[in-house]
């Protein structure tokens, strides 16, 4: 079969290798369409924590079930799904409380033995793959997976009806968040970027305000006077230096940020301005179940424009192309997808 790797730093190729052979708990999955994530960009770059090259890249993935182990019994030949690409140990105290996310022997594709989702065959266990809505387009499916990271976070954020939300960073994250966020009750979502064109998609996908902050050190202020007040909530989607203090300045007292973006280097605040107005920072890692079902019936329910925000679709014969666009914020790119 085909499969794309990131071969080295800012090396993609496509390579002949074989089909994956099935565990009796796994499917096969002939997978119609792949994303590109901000995180597969940090593999791109060699900066990835744990993802390192060479590894065929992907996690994000739409398909159809083309076989099926001896052990599975929720899934069929036929069916069309999409996959929550982490698997936990089973065992330890977070595994047993459903935070498989934070599970020390937590594993994800293209880490050890287990394949990339960019790829024609992609194959996964049982317990990780979910069955799309008979109306749900794979271009839709695909968006499962990053949807609910932003869903997660709304979550950790305790973002509820009439709360005033900034998100920082207009990429793809950032906008499933901003979407999470609306379809949690938020009816104030100021967006920042420095890309003018991710904000005229942010305002389209139903941001009430944008700020392009390019070049403006005191963006903070302008923010808040632009909603007439601070913020009850931040969401953190751009890991540039600064942007914890930033966003502290952003919270009313008692507010809560989360950090969604993954940070390269260390950060700076000012503990006082934490810790006398009693304000949060709270750390967000993938989803839950919880999270993969809740963004599966909101993009069901129409919360995300995915005209919007998916803005290329390549052939996976292109997918270095892809990987370029992402990364120079190319042609207008948002959310890139590769097909097969």
């Amino acid at each position: 079969m085909k499969a794309v790797y990131v071969e080295d730093s800012y090396s993609v190729v496509v390579k002949d290798i074989e089909k994956p052979e099935i565990k009796p708990d796994e499917v096969l999955i002939k997978v119609k369409v792949a994303g590109i994530c901000g995180s597969d960009i940090h593999t791109y770059k060699g900066l990835h924590p744990f993802r390192k090259p060479p590894v065929i890249i992907g996690h994000e993935v739409a398909g159809e079930i083309v076989q099926v182990g001896e052990a599975v019994t929720k899934f069929k030949v036929g069916d069309r799904v999409t996959v929550e690409p982490q698997v936990g140990c089973g065992k330890c105290e977070y595994c047993l409380r459903g935070e498989v996310n934070y599970c020390a022997d937590r594993k994800a594709p293209g880490v050890g033995g287990w394949y990339g989702t960019m790829a024609e065959y992609f194959a996964a266990p049982e317990v990780t793959v979910f069955k799309l809505p008979d109306d749900m387009s794979y271009e839709q499916g695909v968006l499962v997976e990053p949807f609910a990271v932003g869903v997660h976070a709304v979550r950790k954020a305790g973002i509820q009806v009439g709360d005033k939300v900034a998100v920082l960073g207009a990429g793809p994250i950032g906008l499933l968040a901003m979407a999470a966020a609306k379809a949690a009750g938020a009816t104030t979502i100021l967006v920042t970027d420095v890309m003018d064109y991710a904000l005229e998609s942010a305002g389209r996908m139903g941001a009430t305000h944008t700020l392009n902050i390019t070049n403006k050190q005191e963006w903070m202020d302008e923010a808040k006077a632009l909603v007439g007040g601070e913020f009850d909530k931040v969401l953190i989607a751009a890991g540039v230096p600064n942007i914890i203090d930033q966003s502290l300045r952003l919270l009313r007292r008692g507010g809560r940020m989360v950090t969604i973006a993954m940070f390269h280097g260390n950060q700076t605040f000012d503990i006082h301005n934490l810790q006398n107005q009693e304000k949060e920072i709270v750390g967000c890692m993938t989803y839950t179940r919880e999270d993969t079902i809740t963004a599966i019936d909101l993009l069901g329910a129409g919360a995300v424009n995915e005209e919007v925000l998916v803005t290329h679709k390549l052939p996976y014969e292109q997918a270095a192309e892809g990987f370029r666009l992402v990364d120079k914020k190319e042609d207008s790119s948002l959310k890139v997808l590769v097909t097969f």
